[in-house]
């Protein structure tokens, strides 16, 4: 499906045949990304492994991901700093279910995330309970910032637009705050020697290395489409096809996966959660390993509700999605949890 948004042609591929010509036939031709506003402003001009150019400079960096962060014996050498946060999760939970009180798993879940990601990458927590939040707070504007849609990106004549507005001046601020708050753990590494996980101050790694996404944009260059069309990977669509899913593909139904047994990882284009190709998410160890734990846990030791609402409106209410860099929930999940 071919859109304008704006000056800008973007085609939609909604199929999984489609997907895998894009994303494996001819992945060459898509492995960049689409660079936004708040891309070239929040995340220096895309240098990072989730948004630079194709080519030398991203397998360098990839590699160096992949060695000291996201390949296979790293993630198995972070299970201790896993099981310390997922236990410290679980403590809370537990509290709130000694008192029959609602817990915001949304809140919770961030939070645990967080800490992993800023022990492992930085040898401490920035977390809000140890008033040093400046990492979260950070990490929840670029989310947002970086899903947000700049009139500019696409009629460039009203990018005065975005002035007005305040987008420009917020993704500014966040840049600043950002870099201000790693120049200070830099600073911390310089002044603690030995206080971090890494022994060396060359072994560290801007946190947003370590946040790869599932942001299916890619920029097609040489032969047709134009040169200047994007290409977007409508994966909700393909994850709801009812060829591959069966009649009732929206509704909530976790045990079809036993009956359709389908890869994750990029090799069936039917369900890529991950993506595909030369682009695929680089971090599915480091995630799987933290959301197997996490949900076992959950599920393992509590049972769960959630409160009806009075409107009757709970799916509307509980399934309710708003944008960002990825579509997420418009509003947190508050949950009972009582011991099983």
């Amino acid at each position: 499906m071919l859109l304008h948004f704006g000056r800008v042609p973007v085609l939609v591929v909604s199929s999984a045949e489609v997907a895998y010509d894009v994303m494996k036939t001819h992945d060459l031709k898509f492995a960049n990304r689409l660079k936004t506003k708040a891309v070239n402003i929040i995340m220096n001009s895309g240098r990072d492994v989730a948004f630079s150019s194709y080519g030398e400079y991203w397998r360098q960096l990839k590699s160096v991901c992949t060695v000291h962060l996201l390949g296979k014996k790293m993630v198995k050498s972070f299970e201790k700093v896993r099981e310390d946060e997922v236990k410290a999760m679980m403590d809370r939970v537990e509290k709130g279910s000694s008192f029959s009180l609602p817990v915001n798993l949304s809140e919770f879940l961030l939070d645990m995330s967080n800490s992993v990601v800023c022990r492992i990458a930085m040898g401490r927590k920035y977390s809000r309970e140890e008033k040093t939040g400046d990492f979260e707070n950070n990490m929840r504007k670029i989310v947002e910032l970086l899903g947000a849609f700049p009139v500019g990106d696409y009629i460039p004549g009203l990018a005065w637009v975005d002035k007005i507005r305040g987008l420009d001046c917020k993704m500014e601020q966040v840049s600043n705050s950002f870099m201000e708050f790693l120049e200070r753990v830099v600073q911390e590494h310089v002044d603690h020697e030995g206080y971090f996980l890494r022994r060396d101050i060359n072994d560290f790694h801007d946190p947003r290395l370590g946040n790869d996404t599932s942001y299916k944009t890619s920029k097609l260059y040489e032969k047709a489409p134009r040169r200047d069309q994007n290409v977007f990977i409508n994966a909700w669509v393909i994850h709801r096809d009812t060829t591959t899913w069966g009649p009732d593909a929206e509704e909530f139904r976790p045990e079809r996966h036993l009956d359709v047994p389908l890869g994750f990882q990029g090799q069936d284009f039917k369900y890529i959660p991950f993506g595909s190709g030369r682009r695929l998410c680089p971090g599915i160890g480091f995630g799987l390993a933290l959301i197997e734990v996490t949900l076992a846990n959950l599920v393992n030791r509590f049972n769960w509700r959630v409160e009806t609402r009075p409107s009757g409106d709970d799916d509307e209410y509980y399934l309710a999605e708003t944008t960002g860099i990825e579509v997420c929930r418009k509003f947190p999940l508050i949950a009972f949890p009582s011991s099983s």
